[in-house]
């Protein structure tokens, strides 16, 4: 057995090494793509009679990250967890509120861990550490909250256990 097969079957690091964690990461770059094209668009057209360029710089990166956000959600939701979709039953409208959270939930932790490593690390290479870091958490919490994992373990689970009723998770549906 080589390395690599030895390390994806770890279970927490074997699941990002498999498909889905590369699907999520080309999304997150599709989404930086659509992020610096909105923000240039935005910043040196769309809002270019916004004064002062401080105030303009702010709309246009909201402006940018808002649209890099429903980007990275649509196509997530279409492309790296489709196979969830038959089996979620969310509303998408909720389901982007969860994606949404989950991404500043990222960018909290991105925000705090730089900080943290900045200590003992050279700021850049902190910052870099917190993506990777941040990164990871936020595939995790999309895919077990957002596109549903943990709601399918507890329904397995529950098919599984029935003599348990409903002592886990949220009532059935």
């Amino acid at each position: 057995m080589t390395c690599c097969e030895r390390l994806r079957q770890l279970p927490l690091l074997g699941r990002l090494l498999r498909h889905r964690f590369i699907k999520f990461g080309i999304v997150g770059a599709s989404g930086t793509l659509v992020n610096v094209a909105v923000l240039y668009l935005a910043q040196e057209t769309l809002l270019v009679a916004i004064t002062p360029p401080s105030l303009r710089l702010n709309l246009s990166l909201a402006v940018a990250i808002f649209f890099a956000t429903i980007n990275n959600f649509l196509l997530n939701r279409a492309w790296t967890w489709l196979d969830r979709r038959p089996h979620v039953h969310t509303p998408i409208l909720l389901q982007f509120g969860q994606y949404t959270i989950a991404c500043w939930l990222g960018i909290a932790l991105q925000f705090a861990l730089t900080h943290a490593f900045t200590s003992h690390l050279h700021y850049l290479l902190a910052n870099v550490l917190a993506i990777i870091i941040a990164s990871i958490a936020n595939f995790v919490l999309n895919d077990h909250w957002t596109f549903g994992r943990l709601r399918l373990l507890i329904r397995r689970w529950r098919r599984q256990h029935p003599q348990h009723g409903d002592s886990l998770g949220p009532p059935r549906r």
